[in-house]
């Protein structure tokens, strides 16, 4: 199957711009205040979800004038039910000892946060002292995996539409977009 690289073009070009490049960075650099009022002195490992995370990840944790470790996990979920962390398909499992440790798991998007939820889970049995999360947007909604869920982090509360830019995608493209935008009609 190959891409329709037009489709792709058409698709930025007919976005509605829900948050501009300015907004974004304003958003970060407030992130990066609260974390690092948050997380200065806990030497706290860093974890990206990727490949939703990446971009996130490379725009905030230079704003983070700390110390702290980073690394990456890379876990997609299995069905619609969520049973502890057996619906979780690793692809990158954490390598490091989590034991003791302050750990803040970085992703893209909050939409429903059954994975979030599960990662966060895998790394508490895993021995981690706190898990906090930070994400760039908040999908608004009421589908959550638990009511009223919110990462402990985030950057913007935007519609429940087909979002893409800043690590969300649109059919592979457009993470790098620095705005947030909503595909057309959707």
């Amino acid at each position: 199957m190959t891409t329709d690289i037009e489709e792709i073009h058409r698709a930025m070009r007919e976005a509605d711009c829900l948050a501009t490049p300015a907004e974004v960075s304003a958003a970060l650099d407030r992130m990066a205040g609260e974390i690092t009022t948050a997380l200065a002195d806990s030497n706290p490992l860093v974890y990206t979800v990727m490949n939703g995370g990446l971009i996130f990840a490379g725009r905030l944790l230079s704003r983070l004038h700390f110390p702290l470790e980073t690394s990456y996990l890379h876990a997609s979920r299995y069905g619609q039910q969520l049973k502890g962390n057996s619906l979780l398909d690793w692809r990158v499992r954490p390598t490091q000892d989590l034991k003791g440790r302050t750990v803040l798991v970085l992703d893209d998007i909050l939409d429903e946060g059954h994975t979030l939820q599960a990662i966060c889970q895998h790394l508490r049995d895993e021995g981690a002292a706190r898990v906090l999360t930070a994400v760039m947007v908040h999908k608004v909604h009421d589908r959550k995996a638990v009511p009223g869920m919110r990462a402990d982090f985030s950057g913007l509360d935007i519609a429940d539409r087909y979002l893409f830019g800043c690590g969300m995608d649109y059919k592979g493209y457009w993470r790098n977009a620095p705005g947030i935008y909503a595909l057309k009609g959707h």
